[in-house]
C-alpha cells in the first residue's frame, strides 16, 4: 500500500472529491505538510490533536499529520467540556487543529494552530512504535464515558483497506459517506476511496433524511449506515428507493434486530451487515449482499486480512456452532490503547460471544459483560431485544439487569412505545409464546428517547440511573 504522500500525489488530477474542492484539499494538504515537517526537524514530531468540524479541513490535515510522521489524534469536534478534559490531560498535545472553528467545551484554548505549553517537555516518547511509522489515535469509548484512543497505524488502517477490497474484488471504491470522520466508520470511507483512487461523497446524515441527496451514480457506490439510520431511511418511501440502487449497505456499529432486517430484504436492498470494531479498523467480517437477499442471518464470511477463533473459558478452540469467546487475528488490529502497546499484539480477544457456523460465518450472540444471570439461568440482551422488536409495538428498546435481591439480577426492558397508548402488558401477552417465561422481562420502563451514540451504540450507564430513579419513584 502506497503511503499517504504517494496517494495524495496521485489524485492531483482527479476530481475525487464530490461536492467539494479536491483542489482546495491537496493544497491545504501541502501546505500543513510543509509546516509540520519544518517543526519536526526541531525534534520529535508533535503531537497534534485534529478537530476539524469542515470535512476537506479535517482529511487535508489527517493526511498532512500521516505524510509528516506526527502522531494525531482524532477528535469529535462536539465533545462537552468534561470529554475535553480528559483528552487534554490524557495527549497533552503540541498542536490543536480545528479550535477555531467551533468546537465545543475547548476552554481558552482557540487557535487553530496552538503549542501547547510545557507539553514538549513532558511528552513521552516510549509509547511510538518507531519514529517513521505515523500513528493515528482513534477515539473509542465515549458512551461509556471514558474516552480511549487506539493506536493504529498507516498499515494497520491501509491492511483493512486491503482486506476490503480482496474480499469484494474491487481495485477502486467508491464511498457515500454519512458517519463521522473522527470515528473509525467514517475514517476508513475515506481511507477506502483515498488509497485506491476511488471517488468520496461526504454529507450529514441530517441532509439525506430531508432529501438534499447529492447526484451520484448510486449502483457504483458503498454507503456505510448504523441500524438507527438505516431505520430512519426506511420510514420514508422516497430515501427508501434511493438505498436500494446502492451498490452495498454496509451496516454495523451496533447489533440490528430481525424486523429492521426484513423490512430491508423485503425492499431488495443490497445490505452487507459487518462485525467490527475501531480496534480493528472496522469490520472483519462481513456477509455479502447477494447471501443477505439469499436470507443468510450472519455478520458473514471473515475478511481476508483477519482470522478468528472461537475458544471457550480455559482458552480451548471450540469446532464449528459452539458458542464461545471470539479472539481476533489480524492485520489491521489497533497496537494498544494510548499510550500503552499491547503486550501481545497478534490477536485480540474481545468480549463479544459468538460462533461459527458450517460455512465459516460468524454469529454474534451477545456481549459476555451484557449477559444477565437472573435465578441462574443466563441471559443475552440481544435475544430478548428482538423478540420484542419484532411485536413492532416498540420503536426503540434495550434490556439491562438490574439488581435484585430474589434473583440476582432482574429483566428490565427501556422502550420508545411506537404508539402512546401501547401498554407493557400489550408486549407481554405477544412475548408468551416466543419466549421462555423467564426470558420475559419484569420491568418495563417507557422513554421518549433512548441514550445512544452517533454510531447506534446504547449508553448502558445511563440506562441503569434511568431504571434506578424509576423504580425508586415507583417504589416511593
Amino acid at each position: 500500500m502506497e503511503q499517504p504522500l504517494d496517494c495524495l500525489n496521485n489524485l492531483l488530477q482527479h476530481d475525487w472529491l464530490i461536492d467539494y474542492n479536491s483542489h482546495q484539499f491537496h493544497q491545504i494538504a501541502q501546505e500543513l505538510y510543509l509546516e509540520l515537517t519544518q517543526l519536526s526537524a526541531c525534534g520529535t514530531p508533535p503531537k497534534i490533536i485534529l478537530a476539524e468540524r469542515e470535512p476537506v479541513r479535517f482529511l487535508a490535515s489527517f493526511i498532512a499529520a500521516c505524510a509528516a510522521n506526527c502522531p494525531v489524534f482524532l477528535c469529535n469536534p462536539d465533545w462537552g467540556t468534561q470529554e475535553w478534559q480528559q483528552v487534554f490531560d490524557l495527549v497533552k498535545p503540541d498542536i490543536i487543529l480545528g479550535m477555531a472553528h467551533g468546537a465545543q467545551g475547548m476552554g481558552n484554548y482557540q487557535c487553530p494552530m496552538t503549542p501547547v505549553a510545557s507539553s514538549r517537555q513532558s511528552r513521552p516518547t516510549h509509547w511510538l512504535p518507531n519514529a517513521q511509522c505515523p500513528t493515528i489515535m482513534i477515539p473509542t469509548g465515549g458512551s461509556s464515558g471514558q474516552i480511549k484512543f487506539a493506536i493504529h497505524t498507516w498499515e494497520t488502517l491501509a491492511a483493512s483497506v486491503q482486506g476490503f477490497t480482496k474480499y469484494f474484488q474491487l481495485k477502486q471504491v467508491n464511498s457515500f459517506c454519512v458517519l463521522p470522520l473522527h470515528h473509525v466508520s467514517g475514517l476508513m470511507q475515506f481511507m477506502r476511496s483515498f488509497t485506491t483512487g476511488g471517488k468520496l461523497a461526504i454529507q450529514p446524515f441530517k441532509a439525506v433524511e430531508k432529501g438534499q441527496i447529492l447526484n451520484i451514480k448510486k449502483s457504483e457506490f458503498f454507503i456505510s449506515l448504523v441500524p438507527t439510520q438505516l431505520q430512519r431511511l426506511l420510514g420514508n418511501p422516497e430515501l427508501t428507493e434511493w438505498l436500494s440502487q446502492f451498490n452495498t449497505v454496509l451496516l454495523g456499529g451496533a447489533p440490528a434486530w430481525s424486523e429492521l432486517l426484513e423490512k430491508t430484504r423485503f425492499h431488495h436492498i443490497r445490505l452487507a451487515p459487518t462485525y467490527g470494531m475501531t480496534e480493528t479498523a472496522s469490520q472483519i467480517a462481513t456477509l455479502k449482499p447477494d447471501d443477505f437477499l439469499s436470507g443468510k442471518i450472519s455478520s458473514g464470511q471473515i475478511l481476508p486480512h483477519a482470522k478468528v477463533t472461537i475458544r471457550n473459558q480455559q482458552g480451548k478452540i471450540l469446532n464449528s456452532n459452539q458458542i464461545g469467546n471470539i479472539t481476533i487475528y489480524a492485520q489491521s488490529l489497533a497496537l494498544g490503547y494510548y499510550p500503552i502497546t499491547r503486550e501481545n499484539q497478534d490477536n485480540f480477544q474481545v468480549d463479544d460471544l459468538g460462533f461459527l457456523d458450517d460455512q465459516g460465518h460468524l454469529n454474534i450472540v451477545g456481549r459476555n459483560n451484557d449477559k444477565i444471570i437472573t435465578g441462574g439461568e443466563n441471559i443475552y440482551p440481544i435475544e430478548i431485544e428482538s423478540a420484542i422488536q419484532a411485536t413492532q409495538m416498540v420503536a426503540d428498546i434495550c434490556v439491562i439487569g438490574i439488581p435484585d435481591k430474589q434473583w440476582g439480577q432482574a429483566l428490565t426492558a427501556i422502550y420508545i412505545p411506537r404508539q402512546s397508548n401501547t401498554s407493557a402488558l400489550k408486549i407481554q401477552t405477544l412475548l408468551k409464546d416466543k419466549l421462555s417465561k423467564f426470558k420475559i422481562p419484569k420491568y418495563w420502563i417507557p422513554q421518549q428517547n433512548l441514550p445512544r451514540n452517533s454510531q447506534g451504540k446504547i449508553n448502558r450507564q445511563q440506562l441503569q440511573q434511568i431504571a434506578t430513579e424509576f423504580l425508586q419513584n415507583s417504589i416511593t
